[in-house]
Formats: structure tokens, C-alpha cells, sequence
């Protein structure tokens, strides 16, 4: 398959791109709404639910904002290099983990959410600053 055909059927799934997909496709983490697809010899996740979708996305993007500091820039206005992006995603996610439960194994990104949630309430209440700080401490790159 060549590179137009693969973009054309990927904007076909674009809409719920899993938000962390990097995360699941490294088996950093898994997610019990995450559904695998192949496009030709690729492989790419989507999430199985719109709300699931959402609350993802707007946790990512929370974590996006929280590490720009941990990762030396200003902003984050496009993306980032892949190895920044996986400091902060699986880093992040093992971070809220050890928050949440004192394991940084993360099985399931829902049911973090979902933990995370009935612990500290809305996304937008979640103790991003010791999050950046575990992820820092607990995730190591390749």
C-alpha cells in the first residue's frame, strides 16, 4: 500500500484515534476500549467509545500542559518528538498508577480513568504537579 492510500483510509478511522495509542502500541499500557486495526502492514488503535475518547484526549491534553516545564519548552503547540511523547504518556499514566494504587503496572487505561476519577474527582482535579513529578521518577526510555 503506498503512503496516499494509507493516509486516505486513516482519516477514514482518524475521528477516534486512540489518544494513546503510542502507550498501547509499545504495551506500555493497555486499555480494555482500545481496538487494534491494520492498514496494510501497519497497525493502529482506535478507541471503542465516544466518551472514552473524550476523556482521554482531555486527560493527554491536560498532561501535554503539565509537561512542558519536564520537558524544557515554553509550550506545545504541534507534536512532539516520539521519545518526548512517550516520556509523557507512559510516564504520565505511571504516574497517576502509583497515585492511584501504588503500582506502576497500568493494565487498563479506562479503569485508571475511572479509579482516578472516584479518587480525586474531575480530570481537571487531578494532581497533575506529582504526576509529572512520578512520571519523571518511575518512567525509563529505552
Amino acid at each position: 500500500m503506498d503512503e496516499t492510500a494509507f493516509r486516505q483510509q486513516l482519516a477514514g478511522l482518524h475521528e477516534r484515534a486512540c489518544p494513546f495509542a503510542k502507550t498501547i502500541l509499545t504495551r506500555c499500557a493497555g486499555c480494555s476500549q482500545s481496538l487494534k486495526r491494520n492498514i496494510a502492514e501497519r497497525e493502529i488503535v482506535v478507541c471503542a467509545s465516544d466518551d472514552a475518547h473524550a476523556r482521554c484526549s482531555s486527560f493527554r491534553d491536560r498532561l501535554r500542559h503539565s509537561f512542558t516545564f519536564a520537558l524544557g519548552k515554553l509550550h506545545i503547540d504541534g507534536p512532539l518528538p516520539h521519545a518526548q511523547e512517550m516520556r509523557m504518556q507512559c510516564g504520565g499514566i505511571k504516574g497517576l498508577q502509583i497515585l492511584v494504587d501504588e503500582q506502576d503496572e497500568v493494565g487498563d487505561i479506562h479503569a485508571l480513568l475511572d479509579s482516578a476519577g472516584r479518587k480525586y474527582g474531575e480530570l481537571e482535579d487531578f494532581p497533575y504537579s506529582q504526576i509529572v513529578r512520578l512520571a519523571n521518577a518511575n518512567y525509563k526510555g529505552r
